[in-house]
């Protein structure tokens, strides 16, 4: 299968790439700097350089081409209101609308914890992060690509343990990087899941029977 993956240079997409080559799939591997594709080709991907931000949709839809399945990991970080807005929100639309150019079904998009954030005060660019991700969730569900939405928890850089929880509403939690990689590699494999929001913190259930109780 090839994946193409808006966002390989990030903290999640960096960790999908070799779990993906390593499954023999191919990574087709979206960065915004030259300096990244060393690494990138190095796990495994074929390196495609790219800005979400500067790339129209037919340009989009030009890299994806040939590519079975769409994973966006893209996130500005909090980097403030235009760039959360540009990334987080009108490159994931553009991704939507450039998949369905290429004629690739399969999407998968890492979305936000509803809860995320609320044990804290609120902040006006958090608060504007959650209202895109909110924003981009609705656009790609009411799509009509094969869609599966993942929400993490709290995001940390641990090592992963394998074992998760994953349902359609858990209580909030954290989950490792490692973990939400796997994840979505699994979500790839299983093609039963379709048209789903899928919550995920870490748990007590390996990662592979708690997919396939899910599909």
């Amino acid at each position: 299968m090839k994946v193409f993956i808006v966002g390989a240079a990030g903290k999640i997409g960096s960790r999908l790439v070799p779990l993906l080559a390593g499954a023999g799939h191919l990574p087709l591997a979206l960065h915004r700097k030259p300096e990244q594709a060393e690494a990138l080709t190095a796990a495994g991907a074929t390196s495609v350089e790219g800005d979400i931000t500067a790339l129209d949709t037919d340009g989009l839809a030009a890299l994806m081409q040939g590519a079975d399945a769409v994973v966006f990991s893209a996130g500005a970080g909090g980097a403030g209101y235009e760039l959360t807005n540009a990334v987080d929100g009108e490159g994931l639309i553009k991704s939507v609308a450039a998949a369905r150019k290429a004629g690739i079904a399969r999407f998968v998009l890492v979305s936000a914890f509803p809860e995320a954030g609320r044990d804290a005060e609120p902040k006006a660019g958090f608060e504007n992060y959650m209202r895109v991700k909110k924003m981009t969730d609705a656009h790609l569900a009411q799509s009509d690509l094969d869609w599966v939405i993942l929400r993490p928890g709290t995001l940390s850089d641990g090592a992963g343990s394998g074992k998760v929880s994953i349902g359609l509403a858990l209580t909030y939690g954290s989950v490792a990087r490692d973990d939400v990689a796997a994840t979505l590699a699994g979500i790839l494999e299983r093609p039963a899941l379709s048209r789903v929001i899928l919550e995920l913190t870490e748990g007590d259930t390996p990662l592979a029977e708690a997919l396939d109780a899910m599909a």
